[in-house]
């Protein structure tokens, strides 16, 4: 029928807008940082020759990036409008090559330096997205062709496709507000200046770093650094506005500014930090360079007052956490932190301040986008996840992993190089142990530690005949407590048992 190509280009547009939007919608949720379209025009610029760079500069000055982004808009539209041709015409080859667009915006997220695994979420919702915005168009637009009622199904084809159109308008509106924000606030992180700490971090030990093929490096790179919030988006905080209040059982109210802060004399700690929901074996752990100021200052500078056992602390988009007044008061370094291995702390880590708590899992620690710290008592006050049934103290337990080799991994019959890490934060490790099947327990050679707050690499060589082996580690603290046995779940408050991996030896 006449007007049925026009309607579907439309539709195939529709659907493209919706899936761009969609998928920066999410970025703005999941990973600020990095979405699908900056993904895939920095994958341009990095692919387009210099003089073509050279001639975009000459012609659009400082407005290069935003006519790079209206060409890909345009291009996007159009390329969509063929989809839902080709939708209308060879279903469902439309909604394929559409899909594979998202297909494609994660292979680019896949190259950027600020990768995170869920920067791979949005551009497959944007592709989801697009699928199902299509698909559902194009079947009104079929049923208007085969229609003898072709006034009442124009209309609902109208309808329907004006009405993707405008969400996608709206969608896309609500992405620039966000994206615009996040520009800016990487704007203000990229042209902050650090001061030097007065206290700079230890001096990384030689032979802390054993450089076995596959085990987790000593020091965890920014963009793999675990992130596990309940921030349904990420808070977005003008550092200049930004002020931290300390109330409650105190002598004095403070109120200090992120200049305030940046202004005392910070001092560096290598800590590594910790999920209670990290599984045995679990991935939820990870290593950096802190920069920040010590809490116990600051809460001398309130005075605390006697009886008061707990400091709650809240987040910038509502959350708290209770943490135990000592650790943040005694010798071990809790900061206030500013800067993570080196630079500001990226958004997704707290920018522009944190918590950073040694020895405690972070749902008592660890808070993110930090601006009040309430004196306390556990008998007076909970938070998130007490209310939910947690401990309220919430220790980091003993514990060690095998990273290499890996789970079910085929390896050769002989000398097997087995590596991993061991941990117990604020106390430290003392040796780390690794059994064949139900053999002896072998010590492994342990790499040199940072400090008590830090995780330990350890490696050995162990003989495995040809056949399947069971690999087991166990780590035993700074004090001579070994590690526990006993499987139990994270829940409450954090997961025991050790860490056991299958292999094939051949």
């Amino acid at each position: 029928m006449p007007g049925t190509r026009w309607f579907s280009a439309a539709a195939g547009a529709v659907a493209a807008g919706i899936a761009a939007a969609a998928g920066e919608l999410a970025a703005a949720a999941l990973s600020p940082s990095l979405s699908p379209v900056t993904a895939v025009g920095s994958v341009v610029v990095d692919a387009v020759p210099a003089p073509v760079k050279d001639w975009a500069i000459a012609v659009f000055a400082t407005s290069d990036k935003t006519a790079l982004l209206a060409g890909m808009l345009l291009l996007i539209l159009g390329l969509g409008a063929l989809c839902g041709l080709l939708e209308s015409r060879r279903p469902p080859w439309g909604s394929v090559l559409l899909a594979s667009f998202g297909i494609l915006g994660a292979a680019a997220v896949l190259t950027r330096a600020q990768f995170s695994p869920l920067a791979l979420l949005p551009p497959l919702v944007a592709g989801l997205a697009g699928v199902l915005v299509l698909r559902g168009l194009t079947a009104r637009i079929r049923r208007y062709g085969q229609s003898t009622e072709t006034g009442a199904r124009r209309r609902d084809v109208l309808i329907a496709v004006g009405g993707g159109a405008a969400v996608a308008a709206v969608g896309g509106g609500l992405a620039a507000a966000a994206r615009s924000s996040q520009v800016a606030v990487d704007d203000l992180r990229a042209n902050l200046q650090l001061p030097a700490p007065v206290q700079p971090a230890a001096a990384v030990p030689a032979g802390a770093e054993l450089g076995v093929p596959g085990a987790e490096p000593l020091i965890t790179p920014n963009p793999d650094f675990y992130r596990i919030d309940t921030a349904l988006r990420v808070p977005l905080i003008n550092p200049d506005s930004w002020r931290l209040r300390v109330t409650g059982m105190v002598d004095r109210e403070v109120e200090i500014s992120y200049a305030d802060l940046l202004a005392k004399p910070l001092q560096e700690s290598w800590v590594t930090l910790a999920c209670v929901s990290n599984e045995v074996g679990g991935s939820l752990i990870g290593n950096a360079r802190w920069l920040g100021w010590p809490v116990r200052i600051l809460l001398a500078e309130a005075g605390v007052q006697p009886g008061a056992d707990m400091v709650l602390s809240r987040s910038e988009d509502g959350w708290t956490a209770t943490t135990p007044l000592e650790a943040l008061t005694d010798p071990r370094d809790s900061l206030l932190a500013v800067a993570m291995n080196g630079e500001p702390l990226p958004p997704e880590h707290g920018f522009p301040v944190r918590l950073v708590v040694p020895g405690l899992y972070g749902y008592v620690s660890a808070t993110k986008w930090v601006t009040e710290l309430t004196v306390s008592r556990f008998a007076d006050e909970t938070s998130y996840w007490t209310d939910r049934g947690w401990s309220e103290r919430g220790p980091v337990k003993l514990s060690s992993r095998i990273d290499t080799p890996a789970r079910g991994a085929k390896v050769a019959a002989g000398k097997t190089t087995v590596a991993g890490v061991a941990w117990a934060q604020h106390t430290g490790i003392s040796g780390v142990e690794i059994r064949v099947d139900d053999g002896a327990w072998q010590d492994t050679r342990l790499a040199a530690g940072i400090s008590a707050d830090t995780w330990r690499q350890f490696a050995a060589d162990v003989d495995l005949p040809e056949g399947e082996h069971t690999l087991t580690v166990r780590a035993i603290d700074a004090k001579g407590n070994v590690q526990d046995e006993a499987q139990r779940p994270v829940v409450p408050d954090g997961a025991t048992g050790l860490h056991s991996i299958r292999v094939t030896a051949g």
